[in-house]
């Protein structure tokens, strides 16, 4: 008979199957989480560097593998802390630095529960220690969990499981800094016509997770050559998902085109106050068009099928204020063609609502004007919550106004084409986008304002623009008060991209979208999977760290069982002096 029982003494540090590292040292271990958080920054818009991504995940994977809850916990903080300050510090430019820091905080915990998460995951891959016993003798040694094939798609199924959370809480979330809006120009970018961005996280973090395995297998490996082959293989998987992504079909729009017009007519300044002028900000709107109409009356540019103007482009309602209704519809007839307006709307019975109002040739006084209620405000931009305790916190609060969230998806009919229609940033979140296409959208037009934010916001938000086109298939554009205004194809390529705070007309032929593509009929299943992947592989770990084991050795059989000893530290193994002793974390 052949039994493992949990070792009363310290392991053997090595056995013939290899060394098991202990965790990396305290120092070693923030490193990596530090510039984990740098190599995820660099990722993202205004870097582009999308394969540092996987880097990070890696180097995050490395830090917190075999550390104690606690420990996990801390290390994935401070990623997230390194991560996320320098990422929205957008957010500082005229609110000041405390809510800039508290948000920024507030969606590093989110990364220090993911830390956690993979530090409690580790006995997936990592091995057991024992007392192997013949008959009535024994010796302390290393017993392996053979393979570990499971711990990678754990690690990328708790990254998504993360931005799932992330994305819904608290006050409807902010789901910003996602992995999938850091691949706009990646060749992985065609993952998300198959599932979405939750898929493309996961496939960029599993790259990631393979990545961390080949290092911690090869560590491990010694100088036996058949250790070798884990890490090879890891690598090989991991080109095998880049691989993967290149044979996702992308959509081809197979509708009719249309010639579409984005004024980007800018504000008189950047700032909480760009609309202390708002006729100013409308004129500039109404101008531009006039001006365009007065080219393609002279033949110097082609007739538009459709016009749209950003988010806030009137600030003042178009629906009761009979000056701004009129100056919108002489744009109209000057151009000769409905204008997609984005407008703030004051009424009695609804409140205050951020809107798209389609404005078409021939409207009468009385006519009915179709239109879409942003049906996501932003908490503490559109919305206050927890007003008497925000305004301990910033003096701006009260310049809030609590917005009237809308109840139907954006659809709107624009002359010739079903607009789908979101505002600012409702790109960043699934079923607003997707809403719109299941309600026949057949382009997707993002109307947003960045005057209070600086280009790298407009850069970020437009590699969420490239992501939605092709998800879903949909030509697709973003129409900024400042810029960037861009259009984007269902390959992820731009055209057309403004440059920031400068006064622009662009105009694209784009095609209407027919079909849906798998993204979009799964809507999402993809990301509730591997949620459900996420909560298996810690189940499983909890179920690894409390099980009774029997293992052969030395080709005996193998019978008989003990209970593995109580894990306190919250390690799969326990700590001693040849594993490397107590963490300090």
């Amino acid at each position: 008979m052949v039994e493992a029982h949990a070792a009363a003494a310290p392991a053997a540090h090595g056995t013939r199957s290899g060394t098991v590292p202990p965790p990396l040292p305290t120092w070693a271990a923030l490193l990596c989480a530090a510039v984990a958080g740098g190599a995820l920054l660099v990722a993202f818009p205004p870097y582009g560097l999308w394969w540092a991504a996987p880097v990070g995940v890696a180097l995050l994977a490395l830090a917190v593998h075999r550390r104690r809850l606690r420990g996990g916990f801390w290390l994935g903080l401070v990623t997230g802390a390194v991560f996320f300050t320098p990422l929205l510090s957008w957010t500082n430019l005229h609110t000041g630095m405390v809510p800039w820091l508290l948000l920024s905080t507030l969606q590093a915990l989110y990364f220090g529960l993911l830390g956690a998460a993979s530090a409690w995951i580790s006995p997936l891959l990592d091995r057991r220690d024992g007392l192997v016993r013949f008959g009535g003798a024994g010796r302390a040694g290393t017993v392996w969990n053979r393979g570990g094939w499971a711990w990678p798609p754990a690690v990328a199924a708790l990254w998504t499981a993360q931005e799932a959370l992330r994305g819904r809480t608290p006050f409807g979330g902010f789901p910003w800094g996602r992995v999938a809006f850091s691949q706009d120009t990646s060749p992985l970018l065609r993952i998300a016509a198959a599932g979405g961005a939750p898929l493309l996280t996961f496939a960029v973090t599993l790259i990631g997770a393979l990545l961390g395995y080949a290092v911690l297998r090869g560590v491990r490996g010694g100088t036996d050559p058949r250790r070798a082959v884990a890490p090879l293989a890891a690598v090989a998987l991991a080109c095998a998902v880049a691989g993967v992504a290149q044979a996702v079909p992308l959509a081809e729009p197979g509708g009719r085109s249309v010639y579409v017009a984005v004024v980007q007519g800018s504000v008189p300044r950047l700032g909480l106050d760009f609309n202390a002028q708002r006729r100013a900000v409308l004129d500039n709107h109404v101008n531009a068009t006039i001006a365009l109409g007065d080219q393609v009356r002279a033949g110097a540019a082609r007739q538009p099928d459709l016009v749209v103007w950003p988010e806030n482009s009137s600030d003042i309602d178009p629906l009761r204020n009979r000056d701004a209704g009129q100056l919108i519809d002489r744009a109209v007839e000057a151009v000769r063609a409905p204008i997609l307006v984005g407008a703030v709307l004051y009424s009695p019975e609804t409140g205050v609502e951020n809107a798209g109002l389609v404005f078409n040739p021939g409207r009468r006084a009385g006519d009915e004007v179709p239109k879409y209620v942003k049906r996501h405000p932003v908490p503490f931009a559109e919305t206050m919550p927890l007003r008497s305790i925000a305004r301990l916190v910033s003096k701006e609060v009260d310049r809030v106004t609590d917005m009237t969230a809308g109840t139907r998806p954006g659809v709107l009919q624009v002359g010739p084409a079903t607009i789908g229609d979101v505002i600012c940033f409702e790109i960043a979140v699934d079923d607003l986008v997707r809403d719109t296409v299941d309600g026949g959208g057949q382009l997707l037009a993002v109307q947003t304002n960045n005057a209070t934010f600086d280009e790298s916001e407009a850069r970020q938000q437009l590699a969420m623009v490239r992501l939605r086109a092709v998800e879903h298939g949909r030509d697709a554009l973003m129409a900024s008060t400042v810029g960037i205004s861009a259009f984007a194809d269902t390959t992820g390529a731009t055209s057309g991209e403004t440059r920031f705070d400068e006064p622009a007309v662009i105009l694209a032929e784009l095609r209407l979208g027919t079909e849906r593509t798998l993204a979009t009929r799964l809507g999402a299943i993809p990301e509730w999977v591997i949620v459900g992947l996420a909560v298996a592989g810690l189940v499983a770990a909890t179920w690894q760290r409390r099980r009774r084991t029997t293992v052969p050795v030395a080709g005996g059989d193998t019978s008989g069982s003990a209970p593995r000893p109580d894990d306190r530290s919250g390690d799969n193994a326990t700590p001693n002096a040849t594993e490397g002793g107590k963490e300090d974390l």
